[in-house]
């Protein structure tokens, strides 16, 4: 029985969903490269900074207390406003907030880049946050709705899975070289060629249906939602240089968790939700944020600990502590691309998402026997690696089950959703872990500094010995995102040759 509003939800891509289906538009495959460079280019930004932190810190005269800004700004405001920038895109057109996206960040990335004090670099950084919530949950649900075929899925999932999962080791490699051979600045600049290019490649390949002119912005949700979820990102932010019983942190957490429970209770009741809770009271799509969170906290933990491992503890330059994670990189597009895709359309989710975080676990299992002069080729590598396979066989299925079988006009949203339990994921991630590995380290280095003497060999033993502890958490906490993949995520592999999961029908929204 057709819908009576089948005509005003399905029409806009019967011609495009039946080319997409018979393989004839190649297009679509150009359009997902540039998805996928919008996609590489925020994940990247996320930690392409980093290694330039200390120049730009100098370059500025930022303070010790305020360089953590310069991160935390970017990751507040995309965390924050990701839900508002995935709803956003669904009720004004998923392309038109691309290109918006796309252009805002450039701007803001070439305002950074021009920075002449510390007050404009953390604007810029905020302002590129802000535009990236637009663009991140806008380029996922273009993806989402562009490849309806199973086996095209699998294989345009599988690059994006890819590139989510060594955006932020690829941010190392390229950070390193531009800060070591050209300037900090260039982190910031080269973002602009990057957009214009996919601006272009936006206007001339993507299709997109219009937006639902007759919604509105659920304007107490975007207050609440994104007031809960700044909080929260803050909260744990600030938990790194304060303590967790500091009262700010306690409070914002708190502040942000109240908010977050006013959210859900109005989202019940307004009559259009920010975030429709059929999205996440759906069993598959639960247990796929939630994967991604945990995951993400035991992931953004390991890029911390093992930069400043191997540029302090090591001495790595900073090029070459990039490359340190290139075996890394490759691991998860070949984890992603090359397993993960092919097998995607043969068997359940949960089956290549428990294993996955299984082996991710099993290399942090590896770092666990750091010491001040590990080999890098005999002890760091394996467990890279096994992390990079880990984590490329986990993504691809994380973002496919997440996505699939949502209405048009919530794909934006839901997108926004996968994106959010990364951010706020890695803002805990960072927190926690690096809570954890500081009072070890304090314990070990009190306990063990009898010899004056020996000073500067037990801080650096005590530093090692922090992380070591801090990757053990980060070890459990992956073997509990595969638990949990394992006893939520029940969908069944996708048949071949049909459309993707069906939609959920508009009344059910």
């Amino acid at each position: 029985m057709t819908r009576p509003d089948a005509t005003r939800t399905d029409s806009w891509s019967s011609d495009q969903v039946n080319v997409t289906r018979t393989g004839e538009d190649p297009r679509r495959w150009w359009g997902l490269v540039v998805i996928a460079l919008a996609q590489l280019m925020v994940v990247l930004d996320a930690t392409i900074v980093n290694i330039a932190l200390p120049s730009a810190q100098l370059d500025l005269g930022m303070s010790d207390g305020n360089r953590q800004w310069v991160i935390t700004a970017y990751t507040l405001a995309f965390g924050g406003l990701l839900l508002l920038g995935g709803r956003i895109a669904d009720l004004v057109g998923r392309k038109r907030t691309f290109v918006i996206g796309l252009v805002g960040f450039a701007a803001a990335s070439a305002l950074g880049g021009a920075a002449t004090g510390s007050g404009m670099l953390f604007a810029a950084r905020a302002l590129q946050g802000a535009f990236a919530a637009v663009l991140a949950p806008s380029a996922l649900s273009l993806l989402t709705t562009t490849f309806t075929d199973p086996k095209e899925r699998g294989k345009a999932f599988g690059i994006y899975g890819a590139l989510a999962g060594s955006g932020s080791a690829i941010g190392f490699i390229v950070g390193g070289l531009l800060t070591e051979y050209l300037n900090w600045r260039w982190c910031l600049y080269v973002n602009v060629p990057i957009a214009v290019i996919a601006v272009f490649g936006a206007l001339a390949l993507l299709h997109d249906r219009p937006g639902h002119a007759g919604a509105r912005l659920d304007v107490p949700g975007v207050l609440l939602g994104c007031g809960g979820l700044v909080a929260i990102v803050y909260g744990f932010s600030e938990a790194q240089p304060r303590g967790w019983s500091d009262p700010l942190v306690v409070a914002l957490i708190a502040g942000g968790v109240v908010l977050l429970a006013a959210f859900v209770w109005w989202q019940s009741r307004a009559p259009y939700p920010l975030l429709p809770l059929h999205i996440v009271k759906d069993r598959n799509r639960a247990g796929c944020f939630l994967t991604m969170g945990l995951a993400v906290i035991g992931m953004f933990g390991l890029f911390l600990f093992m930069t400043y491992y191997l540029q302090v503890v090591l001495a790595y330059s900073p090029v070459r502590t990039g490359l340190a994670f290139l075996p890394m990189t490759a691991a998860i597009i070949i984890g992603s691309t090359q397993i993960s895709a092919r097998l995607m359309n043969h068997v359940a989710p949960r089956m290549l998402m428990v294993p996955g975080m299984v082996l991710a676990a099993g290399g942090m299992l590896f770092l666990t026997r750091m010491t001040v002069d590990s080999s890098y080729t005999t002890e760091i590598l394996p467990a890279l690696l096994l992390m990079g396979l880990g984590m490329g066989l986990t993504f691809m299925p994380v973002f496919s089950t997440a996505t699939a079988g949502v209405a048009p006009q919530d794909s934006g949203v839901t997108s926004a959703t996968v994106n959010t339990s990364q951010q706020v994921g890695g803002s805990i991630g960072t927190a926690l872990l690096n809570t954890i590995a500081t009072t070890s380290s304090t314990a070990y280095i009190s306990a063990h500094l009898t010899d004056p003497a020996k000073k500067a060999l037990v801080v650096k033993e005590g530093v090692v010995h922090g992380y070591s502890v801090a990757i053990w958490w980060a070890a459990g906490i992956m073997l509990l995102a595969g638990l949990i993949a394992g006893l939520m995520v029940t969908a069944k592999p996708p048949k071949q040759g049909a459309p993707a999961q069906a939609p959920v029908p508009e009344s059910v929204a």
